[in-house]
This record gives structure tokens, C-alpha cells and sequence, in this order.
């Protein structure tokens, strides 16, 4: 069984670091994807990852990708992982969608902003664990928030940045797969989603439904209006946009906070529980925003588990 803790890095000048190879791995990400679609265009297939790796390999060592000897090595390694898999992807959706077993259309990887890249991951090197709240990272020693202990093996270290430029760790550990309670079932229920009541249990109790983006739409609505109106490339329009995403950030953390509480309610007080087939996307084209702002199927992902 896998399990991710996370952690939030403390704020320090050093953190600049790891935003630097942030954006060093938007920058071999988007070499990459080049690399694709130029062998695609050249061959009419898809680049092998082997070999995608073994010519980045190649490219370090000459002077002008000497930089990107700054990123370790596993760290690039992913990169290319992440692009197969997202091919894989691609290739998979046309092949369903040729048969006719699904009309959604996944798109091929395409190049990302630095700016909008996210994260890199390290697996069993680049990264070591020190006593207490400490891991070195490459060169540097880091400070994080350890609220738990990290259980089970280690298998990946991913490193990640939010909009508001926090950056936060994510444990990704190998635990063993728990035993089955030997329990018999006392007490069922099901439940069924709603746009004005955000659950009907079936033994008639409902569960209004917050709708935290409507709340603070205002919120949202004057910090954007503020974002617009600042000049690009000016240090206000970066503040403007930093306190766009934490008034964004604000209504996330409602929502999630909103979803456990609920969960671990249900969880507590019956041994099955039984939740309606939920198409999302669909949903979304009728509903709009009100589905996302009620998170149906986050909240689904956090009762099962």
C-alpha cells in the first residue's frame, strides 16, 4: 500500500534553490516535448524513452546543457517518465475513442510556462533524511514542518510549489497492506449528491451544502479586479497575483477541511457505505462552476480511503 505524508518547507532565502531547479526541470520538460514531436515529424512514431534518456545523457556534457547538471539525475529521468506516460495516455484515449468506449479527448503533452510548472521528484537519490525536522536536498540542508513521523520505506521525494510560491514536500512510502477487520456489518447507509443539499443520507438525514466559492466570491472577484488593473512586469501586479491565489488558496483549505470533518463522520458511524456513480464532466457542462465549488468527487476520493 502507498501512502504520502506531506510537509511544508519553512521560509528561508535558501528555498531559492529548489525553485530554480523547478525551473530548471520546465526547461528539460520542454526540450523534451521538442524532441517528440521532432522525431514524430521525422520517423512518424513516438521517441523511445530509452533512448530520450541516453541522448539527454549526451546533451550534459556539452556546454551550452551544462546547467542542467544542476538537477539530479533521477529528477530528469522522471521528467521523461512523465512525458511516456502522458503519451501512453494519448495513444490509449484515440484507441478508445476510435472504438467508441469513450468520447473524452485526452490531449499529448504540450510545453509549459516556467511559471506554471510545479514540481520535480527524486527517487532513492539527490535526497537524504537528517535528525528532526531536517533533509538535505543536493548540496543543501532544508528545514520543514514535521508534524508526523514519515512510516514505511521511502520510495520518492517530491518537491512542490504552490501558486503562492510555498514550497512543500511529498513522501511517497511503501507500507504493508493492512489486514481486513474480521467485523460484521451493523449499520448501512447511502447517500445520494445534491446541488442544494450536498448529501441525502438514505435514513433521511441532509447535509447542507456549504458552496465556500459563492461565499467568497467577492473575495475572488475584487482581488482579480485588483490583479487586471496592475501593469505587467510590475512588482505590484506579482503581489496582485499572489493574493489572487491565496484568496483561492483560502477556499480550497475551507473545502478539504469541510470534506475530512464530513468523511471521518460518516466513517465513524456506519461499517458500509454505499454513493451513486458520479459523472463529473457531464455535471460540469449543466452545472458549471457550482460542481467544482462543491468537490464531489474529492470528497469521494477521501471517504473511500
Amino acid at each position: 500500500m502507498r501512502k504520502t505524508f506531506q510537509f511544508k518547507l519553512y521560509q528561508s532565502k535558501k528555498n531559492q534553490v529548489l525553485h530554480d531547479q523547478i525551473d530548471l526541470s520546465a526547461e528539460i520538460y520542454n526540450h523534451c516535448v521538442a524532441l517528440h514531436k521532432r522525431y514524430y515529424k521525422m520517423f512518424g512514431k513516438s521517441l523511445n524513452t530509452y533512448q530520450l534518456q541516453k541522448y539527454l545523457t549526451k546533451l550534459k556534457k556539452q556546454e551550452k546543457y551544462q546547467h542542467w547538471n544542476l538537477l539530479g539525475s533521477q529528477a530528469i529521468q522522471d521528467i521523461t517518465d512523465r512525458i511516456d506516460r502522458a503519451y501512453q495516455a494519448f495513444y490509449t484515449n484515440v484507441k478508445d475513442r476510435k472504438t467508441g468506449k469513450i468520447k473524452r479527448f485526452v490531449a499529448p503533452p504540450s510545453f509549459k510556462k516556467r511559471g506554471k510548472y510545479k514540481s520535480f521528484t527524486l527517487k532513492q537519490a539527490g535526497y537524504r533524511l537528517l535528525e528532526g525536522n531536517r533533509i538535505k536536498i543536493g548540496k543543501q540542508v532544508f528545514k520543514f514542518s514535521k508534524s508526523r513521523a514519515i512510516l514505511g520505506l521511502i520510495k520518492t521525494l517530491t518537491v512542490k510549489r504552490d501558486p503562492l510560491g510555498e514550497i512543500y514536500l511529498y513522501f511517497s512510502s511503501e507500507l504493508p497492506d493492512p489486514k481486513a477487520p474480521n467485523t460484521q456489518v451493523k449499520n448501512s447507509v447511502g447517500m445520494d449528491f445534491g446541488l442544494k443539499t450536498f448529501l441525502t443520507l438514505s435514513n433521511g438525514e441532509k447535509i447542507e451544502s456549504p458552496q465556500f466559492f459563492k461565499k467568497g466570491l467577492n473575495a475572488i472577484r475584487k482581488a482579480n479586479k485588483n490583479f487586471s488593473s496592475k501593469k505587467k512586469g510590475s512588482n505590484h501586479r506579482k503581489q496582485a497575483k499572489i493574493n489572487l491565489a491565496r484568496a483561492h488558496k483560502k477556499i480550497g483549505n475551507q473545502r478539504k477541511d469541510f470534506h475530512f470533518k464530513l468523511a471521518k463522520k460518516l466513517t465513524d458511524s456506519f461499517d458500509v457505505i454505499i454513493h451513486e456513480d458520479l459523472h463529473i464532466k457531464a455535471m460540469q457542462q449543466l452545472w458549471g462552476r457550482k460542481i467544482s465549488d462543491l468537490g464531489f468527487s474529492d470528497f469521494v476520493k477521501i471517504i473511500s480511503y
